[in-house]
């Protein structure tokens, strides 16, 4: 254990511990010999300094705090280390919190992350409140949001284009059955809930078809959910011909409610997902899904946050990254 301290290093090489401090942190307002001195000294001591106190002394704490709602969640999870791949190249260290989606603490974590300094701020969440913004607005930092949407494009942000992505699934869909697929949609009103939403019922629209509610289930994005929104599905309709579903946790939740009923997919009800997380291919049959680049959206929204930290120019502040369909078997 390294118990040397800055107070050591200033006694041995008799100088004071603001000028220790001045050559760890690279000020050049020390005089050569002095300086060759106290390095000699930090050498021959093995003197390490604190990251922490080092950082205070230069305001810089090279930390980026990153806010999600769950990292227990794969889809959060590949977010993250996308994050944390990026920040590491930079010689960023990550600070990451756990938010619940729950607004309170999301505002109290913000607070949080800003009275430990950090140099920065990613923020991914379900609903971006007026409250939100505000914050952001007046932090010392600059703030961007992975995966999440601010209606009003104030705050830089890294997504896909949700409307599109649900536009295709359920065209897709329509195209195969001739016939309205059912939606298990996310339960809070976010901004993307709404745009996967607009997304489903322009395909149904363009087809001809009219969007029946019936059809519609909420889900809160878990697989239990998924499950449960299935047996409404099923109970309370005539079985639809495919199912599209929000996310892939919630399709894996439907895919296993629709075989629990006795049915079989694809052939009696198709299951498509959304995400493209590692679950589409854990399980059978192997779902069908929207592919959204999680890993790239974490990596993407930490390296425009490192050019807002070193003021460097941005030309794109909303950044819209491509999206695909992944056909497995859950479709015919």
């Amino acid at each position: 254990m390294n118990n040397i301290t800055i107070y050591d290093v200033a006694r041995e090489a008799n100088v004071s511990m603001a000028t220790v401090s001045r050559v760890v942190n690279g000020n050049p307002n020390v005089k050569p010999t002095t300086r060759k001195k106290v390095l000699a000294t930090i050498e021959r001591l093995g003197y390490r300094p604190n990251a922490v106190a080092r950082g205070l002394a230069s305001k810089k704490t090279t930390t980026v705090g990153a806010i999600i709602p769950d990292i227990s969640s794969i889809f959060f999870a590949e977010l993250a280390r996308g994050i944390e791949d990026i920040a590491t190249m930079y010689k960023y260290n990550m600070i990451l919190s756990n938010s619940d989606q729950n607004e309170e603490k999301e505002i109290q974590l913000i607070n949080t992350m800003l009275e430990k300094q950090v140099d920065g701020i990613i923020f991914m969440g379900g609903n971006i409140s007026d409250q939100h913004v505000q914050q952001f607005k007046s932090s010392s930092v600059p703030v961007v949001l992975a995966a999440t949407y601010d209606e009003n494009n104030e705050i830089p942000s890294v997504n896909i284009d949700y409307e599109q992505a649900a536009y295709e699934a359920t065209q897709f869909l329509i195209e195969q059955n001739k016939s309205v697929p059912a939606f298990v949609s996310g339960l809070e009103e976010t901004h993307i809930n709404q745009l996967k939403y607009k997304g489903y019922a322009r395909a149904i629209n363009e087809a001809g078809l009219s969007v029946n509610e019936s059809l519609i289930v909420k889900g809160d994005y878990s697989y239990n959910s998924g499950i449960e929104a299935v047996n409404q599905l099923l109970d309370e309709n005539e079985k639809p011909a495919a199912v599209f579903v929000a996310s892939d946790e919630m399709a894996l939740g439907v895919i296993h409610g629709i075989q629990d009923k006795g049915y079989r997919v694809p052939e009696d009800i198709e299951v498509f997902g959304f995400d493209n997380t590692r679950l589409a291919t854990m399980v059978r049959p192997t779902l069908s899904t929207i592919v959204q680049p999680m890993y790239d959206i974490g990596a993407v929204a930490m390296r425009l946050l490192t050019k807002y930290m070193n003021k460097e120019e941005v030309q794109e502040q909303r950044v819209v990254l491509p999206h695909r369909i992944e056909k497995r078997n859950s479709t015919k």
